[in-house]
This record gives structure tokens, C-alpha cells and sequence, in this order.
């Protein structure tokens, strides 16, 4: 891809983060809307975790009609319609999506509110594959990676507050007495999502945003000396890593969704009093991403070895202050600013090296699993919540090393990696069926074996790369989802 620009134009980058924020200010909100419809609905923890197959596998669904009706015009639909319609498109789409939560709630039927936040996800793969390319579109293609990553962080924010605004819709404020929720309570702050969708789609149609898309006409970028594979499936970094893609997005996901379950059938939680901890799993997100960002600003390299110790803390201040407005009770997570240390140290350890930071960040989290498994009370609950933290960094790290050398396969392996984005659905659904058959407590397995999947494609990636002449060490890693 060519850049039409030598700086990044914030301009165009800012109203384009928007999208990022929603990815991630729905995605959060689902696990909210789990407990809510389980007990609405009178749902196992199994069939609770339809909400997260339907919103999942809907990006999958939404990058195989893509590429169908790319195959139909005979050209690539974004490289017809451009960036800023393709982002357009997708966020009315979406907006459709939440238009069905009003007649889903009217109706109190489970089918129709899910069918919704299919539609959503739809809207959401559109957005997906025009968004993660534009933002490297919007400046030098050196620190693009870099953008990418301040994207995510933008995406957690949105993680961050998502549960709050959504608990705090259907339940009221903190002090409330409230501890139910009737499924009308859930149409409301949907419609003002819709809303929200189409708003931004009208400030995207007069921003800046370039309306076409730059397309790369270099057939053997980054491509492996003498490498003349006709397929993207024939590259053994990409296949593996799609598996990586699914099982990380997998854990990410799982361990959020299965959170408000564990602390209400094994602490005794209120669903309502849940929702801070849901959006700390989330702001652990949020504080790795913000560390990784600061290679986005010019700045000198003393001043950001200081913003990688201060980053981390300044997006727990974030999380800390939505949850003081929120009247949420902030001192069961003051402690949370010990375990932040842990991952700091992991991400000066990993010395920037993708497979390292992928291998050292896994080994994290089985680690925060397995504490979390074998210990009870809050010390379980922080200990899953950490996940987050060691989660942050790995779509980067992945991405990076499935697409290396693909040369004129890798916007194929890009779309490729994006519709593996459905396993948050499904290993959210295999984690529910295994807490249905033991306890949720012990279901934490399902993401131990994601995380040791991740360990082995960091060693095994490694030597493959090295095979084919690439220098890990050079690698620069891309974003969050």
C-alpha cells in the first residue's frame, strides 16, 4: 500500500478511531447482557454463551459474503467503493442490528436479541477490514504498526466503559436497590447505540477520510527471495497462526464471558456489582496497549523509556476514574496496581521481539489461569482478571508473525485472519458446555490449553521465520481487534 501521506494526518485518524471504540464498547457489553438473558431466559451457562457465537462467528460469516462479493464483481468490494463508504456501510449495517433489539424485547425473545447482535457483528467484519489498513493509510507506513496499536487502545477504552454505561442502563447507579433486570430494560441503551452508529456514519461521509482506497501494486513486497507460492495457505507461519488467532481471541473472550458467573454462583455476587470487574478484565486490556503505543509519538528515546513505566498506571487511572463517576466502590482495586508491575516486567523482557513477547506473555497467563483455578475469593478473581493484562499484546505479536513474508498473499492472509475472530464464540461456548459438566471454576482449563497452543506457535513460528531469511527482531507487531 502506498501512503498518501508523510505524517500522520490526525485529522482523519481521530474520526476513524470511533469505529475501534464501538468494536470494543459492544464486545465488553455482551458479558453483561449474558447473566441478564440467563436469567431472563432461564439459560445454562452453555446455552448463555450463544451471545458471544452469534456476535463472533458473525465476523466470519461477514468476511466469507465479502469475499463472495468480491469474487462476484471481479474486484476487490473495497477497492470498488472506497474506504470511507466501505466504513459507512458497515456501521449502518450495524445499526440495522440494534434496530431489532426493540421488537426482540417487546416480544421477550432470546432468538431475535441474538439475531441482533449478529447483524451487529456483520456491520463490525465490514468495518474490520476497511478500518486496519486505513489506519496505516493515515501516516508513514514505519510507525503504522504503531497507530494500529494506539487503535486498539482506543478499542479498550471502549471496553472499559462499556460495561458500566450498559449495567448502569439496565440496573441504575452502584446505590441502587435494583438487582434485576427485565429484558425491556435492555432496548433503550441499544436504540442509543444504534443512534450513536448512524451519527458517526454521517460524520465519517463529511470527514476527511480518503473516499478512495490506495491499492498495492507491488506483487513481491516483503515476499521470501525465490518464494513463488500461489496461495497464502501454502505459508506455514499463516496457517498455524490462524489457529492462534482463534484460540487467542478465544481466551481473551471466554475468560471475560465466563467471569460474571463464576463470581455470582461462587462469591455471591449481585449481576449488578459485577460490572467493574468486567471492565477492569477489559482495562488490563487497555493498560498493555497504552504501554505499546508510545512508539506512535515522535518523542525522544529517554522520555519513552519513562511513558512505558507511566502509560500502564495512566490507563488504570482511566479505569479508576469511570468507576469514581460510576459511584462504584474503588478500593477492592488499588491492590490491581501491584499485578501491572508483572506485566511491565514481561514487556521488558520480551526486548520487542514478537515470538518472545507472544512466548513470555502466554507463559503469564497460564500462570494467572492456573492461580486463579487453584486459589479462591477475590485473589481467583484477580487472578483471572490479569488475563486481560497478558492477552493485550498478543494480537499484535500474532498478526505480525502470520503475515511476515507473504508477500502479494498478504492482504489474503489478512482476511484470513480476521474471520478467525470467531473463536470467541466458540471457545467461549466449549468453556460454558465444560463449566455445565464440572464447575465454572474449574472450566479455566479450556484457556490454559489456549495459552499453551500460544506458547508452541512462538517457539515453532520462530523457526520457521529464521528458515525463510527473516529477522524476528525486525518484525514490528500491528494491533489489537
Amino acid at each position: 500500500m502506498s501512503n498518501y501521506s508523510k505524517q500522520t494526518n490526525w485529522g482523519q485518524f481521530i474520526p476513524l478511531v470511533t469505529v475501534f471504540f464501538f468494536w470494543g464498547f459492544v464486545a465488553a457489553s455482551n458479558d453483561i447482557l449474558i447473566p441478564v438473558f440467563q436469567k431472563a431466559f432461564k439459560l445454562s451457562q452453555t446455552e448463555s454463551m450463544l451471545v458471544q457465537i452469534c456476535f463472533y462467528v458473525a465476523y466470519t460469516v461477514g468476511s466469507l459474503i465479502y469475499m463472495a462479493v468480491s469474487k462476484g464483481l471481479k474486484q476487490d468490494l473495497i477497492n470498488k467503493i472506497g474506504y470511507k463508504n466501505g466504513l459507512i456501510l458497515g456501521l449502518l449495517i450495524s445499526a440495522a442490528g440494534t434496530l431489532l433489539f426493540y421488537p426482540a424485547a417487546n416480544m421477550a425473545s432470546f432468538p431475535l436479541m441474538i439475531s441482533g447482535l449478529f447483524i451487529v457483528g456483520l456491520g463490525f467484519s465490514l468495518q474490520q477490514i476497511v478500518a486496519n489498513p486505513l489506519a496505516i493509510e493515515v501516516g508513514p507506513t514505519e510507525t503504522g504498526s504503531q497507530r494500529l496499536t494506539m487503535a486498539g487502545g482506543i478499542n479498550n477504552l471502549g471496553t472499559t466503559i462499556g460495561p458500566l454505561l450498559v449495567s448502569f442502563a439496565i440496573f441504575g447507579s452502584a446505590s441502587a436497590a435494583n438487582t434485576e433486570a427485565s429484558i425491556e430494560s435492555v432496548k433503550i441503551p441499544y436504540l442509543m447505540l444504534g443512534a450513536a452508529f448512524v451519527l458517526v456514519a454521517i460524520m465519517l461521509k463529511f470527514s476527511s477520510l480518503p473516499a478512495i482506497t490506495p491499492t498495492n501494486t507491488k506483487d513481491t513486497d516483503d515476499a521470501v527471495p525465490g518464494d513463488h507460492k500461489t496461495s497464502a495457505f501454502q505459508y506455514p507461519q499463516l496457517v498455524m497462526g490462524m489457529i492462534a488467532i482463534f484460540v487467542y481471541v478465544g481466551v481473551e473472550v471466554s475468560t471475560a464471558s465466563n467471569l460474571p458467573a463464576y463470581m455470582e454462583k461462587s462469591l455471591g455476587f449481585e449481576t449488578k456489582d459485577v460490572a467493574p470487574y468486567i471492565s477492569l478484565y477489559w482495562a488490563s486490556l487497555m493498560i498493555g496497549r497504552w504501554t505499546g503505543a508510545v512508539e506512535a509519538f515522535d518523542l525522544n528515546a529517554g522520555f519513552k523509556k519513562i511513558l512505558r513505566f507511566l502509560a500502564p498506571y495512566l490507563a488504570f487511572g482511566v479505569f479508576l476514574l469511570v468507576n469514581a463517576i460510576a459511584k462504584h466502590d474503588l478500593s477492592p482495586f488499588y491492590v490491581y496496581g501491584a499485578v501491572i508491575i508483572v506485566m511491565i516486567i514481561c514487556d521488558i523482557m520480551s526486548k520487542g521481539n514478537p515470538a518472545r513477547m507472544l512466548l513470555i506473555f502466554s507463559v503469564a497467563g497460564i500462570a494467572a489461569l492456573l492461580i486463579g483455578m487453584f486459589t479462591s475469593g477475590m485473589v481467583s478473581v484477580y487472578a483471572f482478571t490479569s488475563v486481560g493484562l497478558f492477552c493485550s499484546t498478543l494480537w499484535p505479536c500474532i498478526f505480525a508473525l502470520a503475515i511476515n513474508g507473504l508477500g502479494k498473499h498478504t492482504n489474503q492472509g489478512s482476511g484470513l485472519l480476521i474471520m478467525m475472530i470467531m473463536g470467541g464464540g466458540i471457545v467461549s461456548l466449549i468453556q460454558g458446555y465444560i463449566a455445565d459438566l464440572t464447575t465454572i471454576h474449574m472450566s479455566y482449563v479450556v484457556g490454559v490449553i489456549c495459552f499453551a497452543y500460544l506458547a508452541f506457535y512462538a517457539i515453532r513460528v520462530t523457526g520457521i521465520l529464521k528458515s525463510q531469511g527473516i529477522d524476528l527482531d525486525k518484525i514490528s507487531k500491528g494491533s489489537g481487534h
